[in-house]
């Protein structure tokens, strides 16, 4: 990997940018640009947003043309941004926190979840009740960027990544979870945790590790780039997000019709469990209760609560930078 180039600073240009009256509608007319995004897992719900953006005609009235690239268990979004795979990214903000540490030249512009909505389950039948019964256990995560708030429980309970237990590659479905194949399965609410109830299991038959319960839960969802890029795109990525806002904005309001929109994408989904996930994954936006900053801006303190679990349960090996996100695009792209 080549060395990083240094930080473009995002302030430069900025008064210029401002003449140009982002919010008018002479926005629309001016010269298409191309934008990739790569998203963290396969087509469904917890990208509604970025797929009723695109149907609804919001990318294409900010003069974008938008590509939604699918992701998965073994695709590491961050690496591809650096690559120049693509323009943008979905990561969860620990993944992006340690791409920075290793040297990737990237920068958080907007957070849209507010919460964290993964878990770890286990049958209450094979005696884990808690994390300290994870020891000695087949437990296993998504690779790719998934596996922070994991790494950090395991940490604080002194039970060794290594040593102390087997780490499996969790790839899609629960179907090994559900065979027993490993003793513990990662699990996102809006997903994964209902895959589980609509096989059959009761929820009292479930061991449920909170990551929030256990103060290691990290922010996930947010929108990154290339600070190169973003040096000389700093007006595109205001287009992208705002449009990217309203479709946020679309599926809060019309989960039904999101649902539809994903489902065109990827129609092999069961469109129940695509509604269910809509509204499971409004409420890690929306709430309740609400969250503290408005959609897609960065909450300073949530930002500084994920840096320091990760730091201090090894996650990173050294504290995180503020500079790892910026405001500037956020307010470019809600300008009125």
């Amino acid at each position: 990997m080549p060395a990083p180039p240094s930080r473009v600073p995002l302030g430069v240009g900025l008064a210029l940018l401002g003449l140009l009256a982002l919010g008018d509608p002479g926005a629309s007319r001016a010269a298409a640009e191309t934008v990739r995004l790569q998203l963290k897992w396969v087509p469904q719900a917890q990208f509604a947003g970025y797929y009723a953006a695109q149907a609804q005609g919001y990318y294409a009235a900010e003069s974008l043309e938008v590509t939604l690239l699918p992701g998965g268990p073994d695709l590491v979004p961050e690496d591809v941004v650096a690559r120049g795979g693509a323009e943008l990214g979905i990561g969860w903000l620990p993944s992006l926190l340690t791409a920075i540490e290793r040297g990737l030249p990237l920068v958080n512009i907007a957070q849209i979840y507010a919460r964290s909505g993964m878990r770890e389950l286990a049958f209450k039948s094979s005696g884990i009740r808690s994390v300290a019964d994870l020891r000695g256990r087949r437990v296993s995560v998504w690779p790719g960027g998934h596996e922070g708030p994991l790494l950090a429980t395991l940490e604080k309970y002194g039970i060794d990544r290594t040593r102390d237990v087997t780490l499996v590659p969790q790839g899609l479905g629960m179907a090994p979870f559900l065979d027993k194949k490993v003793d513990a399965a990662a699990a996102m609410t809006y997903n994964e945790y209902r895959q589980v109830l609509d096989a059959g299991v009761k929820p009292d038959e479930l061991t449920v590790i909170e990551f929030d319960a256990e103060g290691t839960a990290m922010l996930e969802d947010g929108l990154f780039t290339r600070t190169d890029w973003l040096g000389r795109h700093q007006e595109v990525a205001a287009r992208f997000l705002r449009a990217s806002l309203r479709g946020w904005t679309f599926c809060r309001d019309r989960v039904d019709e999101c649902a539809d929109i994903v489902l065109r994408h990827n129609p092999a989904l069961v469109r129940s469990h695509q509604v269910w996930m809509m509204a499971e994954v409004n409420r890690l936006i929306w709430g309740p209760p609400a969250p503290p900053s408005p959609l897609g801006k960065m909450d300073p303190a949530a930002f500084d609560r994920t840096a320091a679990i990760a730091r201090r349960f090894g996650v990173l090996k050294r504290p995180a930078d503020r500079a790892a996100y910026t405001h500037e695009i956020w307010e470019l792209a809600t300008r009125k």
